[in-house]
């Protein structure tokens, strides 16, 4: 049976970006459909890492709190001697919360706890995972896609306004675009694997053979589960057994004491490292995010938080050339986040070569608080000193008090699909005209909020007169003086927030 149907956007793919897609979509109105041609979610480990800037993502999602409740802390290492000697060590930073950064220390949550998370959200705005259906192709012209799909119903047609590509490393929509993917193989192999194991405490990740690739293995307790995920490097070639008695055979022959017992398998996998980036992420109205445009090794925990943060920059985005914004503006989603996956690559990478030696320490370079835009068109430039707060910047926190007298959260402020404009001590004959998608805040003695902690002259550098406007994804537009006024409506103007227009009178 063929049928036919439409939608808004098709999302391909239904992983951490195609689900962060998907959210982000559906709390703006935008119709969307997400497929996904596994039968049913996907059931591993592989991706655990969260990391902080990926928490607050989650907590403008609406999912931090569950995500926490699903997961929980980076265990110590406990690295354990040919010998039988045992070392603890904290190999991850942690660091307590500031105002600015209300987290600092990475969460650990299995995949497919994370993926779980989301799609609970997703129901929870009216939406669902259509699994068990693949895209077989598509094309577009001028005014959108049509595609079509094999799914339990047989083939059906649907035609979109865009079509999102989040179909993983071997991407079906990015090979039929032709965009090369070069990189390079790293030359590891590696196992993971989600093991059911007795001999081991749960109170530390468990190492053995530091620098030695030959005989490296670990095994991390996932937190809110009776499993352990088992890593280790493996030959380049030869077959792989992962079932019980193979991954009992394999731990017996790397395990310096003994005595673990492998008593089932929930999830494995035997893989290549690789790390890839795409020479296109955009091509007319298909677009590529997560692992169909990017490949990193594990190293870091970079490639899930790289991955849902693209989705999080392309979701406002769609829905604001959807709304009338000019269509140039998704060209900025590549020009934003292919730079970000290439400084990633190389993080990873680098932090491969250090793990081979037995050094897994991982600092803030891994927490992506730091990556911003500031190269980007969307930056309204500004002359400020180098060391402060710059449009393209992430947009710190900070405590405001509300003219009730409670405390808000810059955050709290931010949160939702919205554009927000911060102005203080301005005269509000001065502030842009209110819009759909934009929400004005005036802090000083007449304003809703009161900056008693000096979060925005400490922080943000704003003196009196002036605004901060912030992007819907929690980064700096513009810092401008209240004076320089048409320049942001031009600039409001790009992104597709016009003031809406009175209807004329008729004529008598």
């Amino acid at each position: 049976m063929n049928t036919q149907a439409s939608t808004e956007v098709l999302i391909c793919g239904a992983g951490a970006a195609g689900l962060t897609l998907a959210i982000d979509l559906a709390r703006r109105g935008v119709p969307a459909r997400l497929i996904d041609k596994l039968p049913a979610p996907f059931a591993g480990s592989r991706g655990k890492g969260i990391q902080p800037r990926t928490q607050e993502v989650f907590e403008d999602l609406g999912v931090l709190d569950r995500m926490v409740a699903a997961g929980g802390l980076y265990p110590p290492q406990r690295l354990h001697g040919a010998d039988g000697t045992q070392a603890d060590a904290q190999e991850i930073a942690l660091a307590p919360p500031t105002a600015e950064e209300p987290y600092r220390t990475p969460l650990m949550v299995p995949q497919f706890r994370t993926e779980a998370v989301l799609r609970e959200r997703l129901a929870e705005l009216g939406g669902v995972v259509e699994y068990g259906r693949e895209l077989t192709g598509f094309d577009q012209d001028a005014e959108g896609v049509t595609a079509t799909m094999a799914g339990p119903d047989g083939i059906e047609t649907i035609r979109c306004r865009y079509l999102a590509g989040g179909d993983g490393g071997r991407s079906f929509v990015r090979r039929a675009l032709g965009i090369g993917f070069p990189g390079q193989t790293l030359g590891v192999r590696a196992i993971v694997a989600d093991i059911q194991l007795d001999g081991l405490s749960r109170d530390a990740w468990h190492r053995s053979g530091e620098g030695d690739m030959s005989r490296q293995i670990g095994f991390c307790p996932l937190p809110r589960t009776d499993l352990f995920q088992l890593q280790a490097p493996i030959p380049l070639e030869g077959e792989v057994d992962l079932s019980a008695a193979g991954l009992q055979a394999f731990v017996d022959d790397r395990w310096p004491a003994g005595g673990l017992t492998v008593r089932g398998v929930a999830w494995a996998s035997a893989y290549r490292m690789n790390a890839r980036l795409a020479d296109r992420y955009r091509v007319g109205r298909v677009l590529l995010m997560g692992d169909a445009a990017h490949i990193h090794p594990p190293t870091g925990g970079q490639g899930l938080n790289t991955s849902l943060q693209d989705a999080y920059n392309l979701g406002w985005k769609l829905a604001a050339v959807l709304s009338g914004a000019p269509d140039a503006l998704l060209d900025t989603y590549e020009a934003e986040r292919r730079p970000i996956a290439a400084g990633m690559l190389g993080l990873a990478a680098g932090l491969l070569d250090k793990a081979r030696r037995g050094d897994v320490k991982r600092g803030r370079e891994v927490h992506q608080l730091d990556l911003g835009y500031r190269f980007s068109s969307l930056s309204l430039p500004a002359e400020r000193p180098e060391d402060a707060l710059q449009p393209g910047d992430r947009a710190p926190d900070g405590l405001l008090r509300g003219a009730n007298g409670r405390p808000v959260r810059l955050f709290d402020l931010f949160a939702g699909p919205h554009w927000t404009l911060i102005a203080r001590a301005v005269d509000p004959a001065r502030l842009p005209a209110p819009r759909p998608g934009l929400r004005l805040h005036g802090v000083g003695a007449d304003g809703a909020f009161q900056d008693p902690g000096g979060a925005l002259g400490a922080t943000y550098g704003l003196a009196d007169g002036e605004l901060v406007l912030v992007r819907p994804d929690g980064h700096v537009a513009a810092l401008v003086a209240a004076t320089d006024g048409a320049r942001l409506e031009a600039y409001l103007a790009g992104v597709g927030l016009a003031p809406i227009q009175a209807p004329r009178a008729r004529a008598a």
